[in-house]
């Protein structure tokens, strides 16, 4: 029996006074999304979708939103795929047009294939000289080995040449689709214009009628869907906390003149309730201020490294989280000491209510400045929709923040900053 139900294409709009406006398609799809023996594909398609659709050749593409001063840019993640694009207020409707002819009529030329993939073969070795980069990923494949996140978002060169047109095709039919993918705005509009012109565009280069959502700040729009985790503040049920394997601690051999080393470990998912705890936690230990605790003990009071870095990143089901630096080879064993301190601390002892209270401000300042920017926002916007069917207002996150316990972000620290649950990867 065939299915009567409309697809449905969630959309969000921030209203703004800016002249400027911004507009993103965002797929649920990425590198994790692949057959192995085609890593790479998702990256890949995101680079063919500028060289030709239906009615459009690369250079037309290029040019709709160019001629205009506007912008068109795309990236993708391990679990997303995004277009997106920069426009005066006025042709905030060319933008969306051809966002949506990109997604649903790209024809992925085999005549462009080839060139394309030697950019891509480019990008990965500049990539690969830059250890500071590469090793973040190299990290992932070893702590998530035989799990689908160990894909390489760039892919490998084996991988990459056996794709063409056909399988670009399928997978591009797969996956962009309006129930799979969200359109955020930030601009001088408003939802029943936006929808209007979402709708329109959308049926016309779909060629079928499709139903169109609006999802306000705040409300929801029910296609959140949790993928493993539990959400119980005791931790019950966690068992993705234990790995996909082992802890492991490794060295490679690297030529260069410093070595560049990464702690880490397997953390909550996107639904766990321990998520924010753990970035109020991540932000206290290395955050972008530079009175994070690891920037003082590594660089202000001991002058070992030029940065460092703690980085929590949370997938549909598991996490990552991690801590970066760079010193002097013979400095590596001292950056380790002092790191294991710095979380030893916060497993066996609760933040003071000064220190507590300290942490939370910075944090939401952070946050509400970023809020300040559009095109940042309107990025956040499709992914908190596609994850989580709605879109948190700031308040909302505030509140949460706010209401964070020393005794909570212990717990958490215990779970996840243990030193004997840090696996660790160096490149001397």
């Amino acid at each position: 029996m065939v299915s009567t139900e409309k697809e449905i294409l969630r959309i969000s709009l921030k209203r703004t006074s800016s002249p400027v406006a911004y507009c993103a398609l965002s797929a649920k799809c990425g590198t994790r999304d692949e057959e192995p023996a085609y890593n790479g594909l998702a990256h890949f398609t995101e680079h063919m979708f500028f060289k030709g659709t239906a009615a459009k050749r690369a250079t037309a593409i290029n040019n709709t939103l160019e001629r205009v001063g506007g912008e068109l840019n795309a990236y993708t993640t391990k679990e997303e795929t995004v277009l997106h694009a920069t426009v005066l207020r006025e042709d905030l409707p060319k933008a969306i047009d051809l966002l949506m002819e990109i997604a649903f009529t790209s024809t992925f030329p085999q005549k462009e294939l080839q060139k394309e993939r030697e950019v891509i073969y480019e990008e990965i070795t500049s990539y690969k000289d830059i250890p500071a980069d590469c090793i973040y990923e190299h990290f992932e494949q070893l702590l998530f080995e035989g799990h689908p996140l160990q894909m390489q978002i760039l892919g490998e060169k084996k991988t990459l040449r056996k794709i063409d047109s056909a399988i670009m095709q399928e997978y591009n039919r797969k996956y962009f689709v309006p129930d799979n993918i969200s359109f955020t705005v930030v601009a001088d509009s408003t939802p029943a214009k936006v929808m209007a012109l979402v709708k329109k565009s959308a049926q016309k280069y779909l060629g079928r009628e499709i139903e169109v959502v609006a999802v306000e700040e705040g409300a929801t729009g029910g296609k959140a869907v949790a993928a493993g985790g539990a959400t119980d503040a005791a931790g019950n049920g966690r068992e993705y906390l234990q790995g996909i394997k082992g802890t492991f601690h490794k060295e490679v051999a690297r030529k260069s003149h410093q070595a560049h080393c990464i702690v880490g470990a397997v953390a909550y998912n996107t639904y766990d309730t321990g998520r924010i705890p753990l970035s109020l936690l991540t932000n206290i230990l290395g955050g972008p201020a530079s009175g994070s605790r690891l920037n003082m003990a590594l660089r202000e009071k001991n002058g070992l490294v030029y940065s460092v870095e703690a980085v929590y990143t949370p997938y549909a089901d598991t996490g990552i989280f991690s801590i970066y630096f760079g010193c002097d080879k013979e400095d590596t064993g001292k950056c380790l000491s002092l790191i294991k301190k710095e979380l030893d601390k916060l497993v066996a002892e609760p933040l003071s209510p000064a220190v507590l209270k300290a942490a939370k401000k910075q944090l939401i300042g952070q946050l509400s400045i970023a809020q300040d920017n559009a095109e940042a926002q309107c990025l956040s916007m499709g992914k908190s929709l596609l994850v989580y069917g709605k879109i948190s207002n700031f308040e909302q996150m505030r509140s949460k923040i706010e209401s964070i316990t020393a005794q909570e972000l212990q717990q958490v620290a215990r779970e996840i900053l243990s030193w004997e649950r840090m696996n660790t990867l160096i490149y001397n």
